[in-house]
C-alpha cells in the first residue's frame, strides 16, 4: 500500500515496547559515536558529558605503595615484640626506610611504609622505652593501604564510549591523567513542522522544550526554524540539516494524518528503525538513519507534554549513554485507571510530603479527566508541566498504593 508520492504507508504493526526502543536507541549511539571525531581535553573540562574514544588503563598500582591510615609505627608485624625504633619520623611527602628484622619507624598518616613493613601500631597503643617498642598485638594489614589495593596496573578501569561524570575527576586524576581523548560532542538540528507554526498562528512549544534538555545532555544543538506540512519542503529541510549535522530533531507531523508526512519522507530518504512506542503520551516517536549522510533522525511527536515525555525516556539514552531511571517512593493520592491494555502510561504528579497527587485528576488544580487517565488530552495540557514527575504503569493504581515517580530532576 503506497501514498499520493508512491511511498508505503506506515504499518501499524511495527509498535515496540519502551526497552526495546531504548536498546535500538543505544545501538544508533554506537554507531554514532564510531563515526565521531576525537578531541584531546583536559579532564578540568572532560565531565560535561563528553564520551571516551578508548579505554583506559592502569599504567601502575594506586597506590604505589602502601600507605599508613594512622598516626603510629610501622614494622612486621609477623615477628614478635619488641622492636627497635629507628631515628625519623616519615611524612607524606618521604621516602621510606628500609627496615631491618626487628626494626619499627614511626609513621604518620598518610606515609608510605617501609616495604619490610605490613602493619601499624597506632600510637595511642604504643610504649616505647629507650627506642623500644611494645604495644597491643596486631594482624598484618592493620591501618595499612596496600599497595595496588585500590588500583592494580594492568586494570582497565574505564571503557571506550564510557560517558564521563564530575565523580571520574578522582580516579583519573589518581591515575595520573591530566586530559583525555574524548568523541566530539554531537552537532544536532532542530526542526519544527507545521502550517500553523511557520505561519505563526500557533506558538512552537516544542522546539524551546527540545532544545533545553539536549543542552542539559550537554550536546549543542541548533534551531533550524520551521517548515509547512508541504512533502517535498519537508523533505528537503530534513535532507538539507542530515547532510550539515550529526542529527536532526523534528517535532510534529509523527502520526498518521493527511498532512502527517514526517515517517513517509523519513522512508524516502533512510531507514526508519521504529515508528510509534508502547508509551502514552508520546506514542508515535519515530527514529531513522540517512545513509547517505551518516545522520541519524528523531521525530518527535507535536503534543508538547507527550513530546518532552518520550523525549526523556527514548531519546536522553541516545544522547547520555544512560537508560537507567531513578524513582522515588511515595504514596498515591487517588487511584488511577488506564484506557488500553498494552501501553506503559507516564501520570504526571505533584509530590508533597511523600504523597504523589496525579496532575489533571479532577481533584487536583489541573482538571482534565477523572478517574480514568487521558493521555490525549493531558499531553496538550501545557499546566501539566507543573508535576514534579510521572509514575510510569501500565495498570493504573489505586488509592494509597504505594507508587515509583520519576523525578524530572533525574531526567533533565
Amino acid at each position: 500500500m503506497s501514498d499520493d508520492h508512491g511511498h508505503p504507508t506506515h504499518d501499524h504493526g511495527d509498535i515496540i515496547s519502551r526497552s526495546e526502543a531504548v536498546e535500538l536507541v543505544l545501538s544508533l549511539r554506537s554507531q554514532a559515536l564510531e563515526t565521531q571525531s576525537a578531541e584531546r581535553v583536559p579532564i578540568t573540562e572532560a565531565f560535561e558529558g563528553y564520551v571516551l574514544v578508548d579505554s583506559l588503563v592502569a599504567e601502575f598500582d594506586v597506590p604505589a605503595h602502601s600507605h599508613s591510615t594512622m598516626d603510629g609505627f610501622a614494622f612486621d608485624a609477623t615477628e614478635p615484640y619488641p622492636f627497635e625504633v629507628i631515628d625519623g619520623e616519615v611524612f607524606p611527602e618521604d621516602d621510606p626506610p628500609s627496615l631491618e628484622a626487628n626494626e619499627a619507624v614511626r609513621v604518620a598518616t598518610g606515609a608510605p611504609i617501609p616495604e619490610e613493613a605490613n602493619a601499624v601500631l597506632k600510637i595511642e597503643e604504643a610504649t616505647v622505652r629507650d627506642e623500644t617498642l611494645r604495644g597491643s598485638d596486631i594482624d598484618p594489614g592493620t591501618y595499612v593501604y596496600k599497595r595496588g589495593s585500590n588500583v592494580a596496573a594492568g586494570e582497565t578501569l574505564f571503557e571506550a564510549g564510557e560517558r564521563l561524570s564530575a565523580k571520574d575527576a578522582i580516579l583519573l586524576r589518581d591515575l595520573g591523567y591530566d586530559s583525555v581523548s574524548v568523541a566530539k560532542q554531537f552537532d544536532i538540528g532542530l526542526l519544527a513542522t507545521g502550517t500553523e507554526i511557520q505561519e505563526g498562528r500557533t506558538a512552537d512549544l516544542d522546539s524551546p522544550m527540545l532544545a533545553s534538555l539536549v543542552r542539559s545532555w550537554n550536546h549543542e544543538v541548533e534551531y533550524e526554524g520551521a517548515v509547512p506540512d508541504e512533502y517535498d519542503r519537508v523533505e528537503d529541510a530534513i535532507a538539507t540539516i542530515a547532510a550539515e549535522r550529526d542529527v536532526v530533531i523534528t517535532t510534529g507531523g509523527t502520526s498518521v494524518g493527511k498532512k502527517d508526512h514526517v515517517i513517509r519522507e523519513l522512508r524516502s530518504l533512510g531507514n526508519v528503525r521504529f515508528h510509534r512506542v508502547r508509551v502514552r503520551p508520546g506514542k508515535p516517536i519515530a527514529a531513522a538513519t540517512i545513509p547517505d549522510f551518516d545522520a541519524v533522525v528523531f521525530a518527535v511527536p507535536g503534543k508538547p507534554v507527550g513530546a518532552h515525555t518520550i523525549a526523556t525516556l527514548v531519546l536522553r539514552p541516545f544522547f547520555t549513554g544512560v537508560k537507567s531511571l531513578p524513582r522515588v517512593t511515595a504514596t498515591a493520592s487517588v487511584g488511577i485507571d488506564v484506557p488500553t491494555e498494552g501501553f506503559e502510561y507516564a501520570i504526571p504528579v505533584t509530590l508533597n510530603d511523600g504523597v504523589a497527587e496525579p496532575l489533571g485528576h479532577e481533584s487536583s488544580s489541573l482538571s482534565v479527566y477523572d478517574g480514568m487517565f487521558d493521555p490525549s488530552v493531558l499531553s496538550s495540557s501545557t499546566r501539566a508541566t507543573r508535576s514534579d514527575g510521572f509514575v510510569l504503569t501500565e495498570s493504573g493504581f489505586e488509592t494509597e498504593e504505594p507508587v515509583s515517580v520519576v523525578p524530572y530532576t533525574a531526567t533533565e
